[in-house]
């Protein structure tokens, strides 16, 4: 605890509520907070004015206490962009390397690590690969899938290369994300596998933070629009 955020009236920046604001971002894209709270908490960090006021948004959460500069610029996750910072290398095995779903589904989802070969099987059932927040093994990952009368969903980054080469059999294999070139140094990842009345998808998106990110934008000109026009209806038209 610094001086700062041991004054709770001293008055917070902008900087401040923006790495609170990030803080929730981050908490919403790995499930600790649902959308309902999300908007709660943000609304609070953007009206607050104070390091008091602040604080407690973000008390219950892995990052408290982060709304002085110095704390939260540790712990600021790698971002979009960042690829050196999200392949870990060396003797990683990765957080899971399999996975199984019979009747049933998996995720996996979030901050985690993928490993050099993902294994998973699906009957009956669906699962979701998520590699948005993920970081990995090596640069090259593969996702050998195999879906019998189920599906497996791959969802990938901006940034990262995809080869598809997966065989269906009254099924398929969706090859709609292949051919976009990587970013430099970006992981490469390999879907491969079999489908039998089956699919597997795979489809590129921005992680949660940041399409969320860009709603609050999008959320943020709306509201000053609307501002606008209501201090225009109250001024009226200029007397000449």
């Amino acid at each position: 605890m610094t001086e700062d955020a041991a004054a709770p009236d001293l008055r917070a920046s902008d900087a401040d509520r923006e790495r609170v604001a990030e803080i929730l971002r981050d908490a919403l894209a790995e499930g600790r907070l649902d959308m309902e709270e999300f908007d709660e908490r943000l609304d609070a960090t953007y009206k607050a004015r104070t390091y008091g006021e602040l604080t407690p948004i973000t008390r219950d959460l892995p990052d408290q206490g982060a709304v002085v500069p110095a704390v939260s610029l540790t712990k600021e996750p790698a971002r979009q962009g960042s690829w050196s910072d999200r392949i870990v290398g060396g003797d990683e095995t990765g957080t899971s390397s399999w996975a199984v779903a019979v009747m049933s589904g998996f995720q996996r989802r979030g901050r985690w690590t993928a490993p050099r070969r993902f294994n998973c099987f699906t009957f009956w059932g669906g699962g979701e690969i998520d590699l948005r927040d993920a970081y990995f093994v090596d640069r090259e990952v593969v996702i050998n899938a195999v879906a019998i009368m189920g599906g497996v969903q791959v969802t990938v980054p901006p940034g990262v290369e995809v080869v598809v080469r997966g065989i269906g059999i009254m099924g398929g294999f969706d090859h709609r994300e292949e051919g976009v070139p990587g970013d430099p140094g970006a992981p490469r990842v390999i879907v491969t596998g079999f489908a039998f009345w089956g699919g597997v998808g795979v489809e590129r998106k921005l992680p949660r933070a940041e399409r969320q990110r860009l709603r609050e934008e999008r959320r943020r000109e709306k509201l000053e629009r609307k501002e606008d026009r209501r201090r225009q209806l109250e001024t009226g038209p200029e007397d000449h």
